[in-house]
């Protein structure tokens, strides 16, 4: 501060230096410095003591928010049931019907209009730390994120399981690994599965777990 001003002395207290692999703090007081390594997590917490925030109206069945660097993040879970599918098997054709068991699946779903993910649970997930298995349908990439195609998927995150199961499905791209029993032919699955009432849940692959699930793609 200039010197001619006439404020009142505003003594230094504390001091943060951020270098490219460390944080060092600096407290000043009774004529003495004080120096000591910090974690950058322990700084970003204290500055975000001081902020409110509020998660909004959360949809029916919301297991979950999260907000990382790349937005906010909804899991919303809907238990087994009965769902109808069709499978366009090539462009021209009419789609094939199905009507399919599936387990309970959660549905991860980001703001700003981002592809959703689902997986499949053998229950309801309690803590973030549950087990997630690959969703044994297609369209769902191998990491779990759903491929849109042409499909149109509402912000409302509350509407993406049922908009889900209105697209339609097709087999290309990579549908291995999402049954036991079938691991390389997931129609033969379906097949089998078509007019069944339960899904058989030791058929499941484990994929992650619910928290490194509201990460993907972040």
């Amino acid at each position: 501060m200039p010197r001619d001003l006439d404020i009142e002395t505003d003594p230094l207290q504390v001091r943060l230096d951020f270098h490219r692999e460390s944080v060092v703090l600096h407290e000043y007081g009774e004529g003495a410095a004080k120096s000591r390594l910090v974690s950058a997590m322990d700084v970003a917490h204290a500055l975000a003591s001081e902020l409110d925030l509020d998660s909004g109206l959360l949809p029916v069945e919301a297991l979950w928010f999260v907000k990382t660097a790349g937005g906010t993040r909804v899991a919303v879970w809907r238990a087994p049931q009965l769902w109808t599918l069709r499978l366009r098997v090539e462009y021209g054709q009419r789609a094939r019907r199905f009507r399919l068991p599936m387990p309970g699946l959660v549905f991860v779903c980001p703001s700003a209009g981002q592809a959703p993910s689902v997986f499949a649970a053998r229950e309801r997930p309690r803590s973030s730390d549950e087990p997630l298995f690959h969703c044994p349908t297609f369209n769902v990439f191998r990491d779990g994120r759903i491929c849109p195609g042409t499909h149109v998927f509402p912000r409302d995150s509350a509407r993406i399981p049922e908009e889900f199961f209105k697209s339609h499905f097709s087999p290309t791209g990579d549908s291995r690994g999402r049954s036991r029993q079938h691991p390389e032919d997931l129609l033969a699955l379906w097949t089998e599965l078509h007019g069944q009432q339960e899904y058989p849940l030791d058929d499941l692959l484990p994929a992650l777990r619910l928290a490194d699930a509201l990460r993907v793609g972040s």
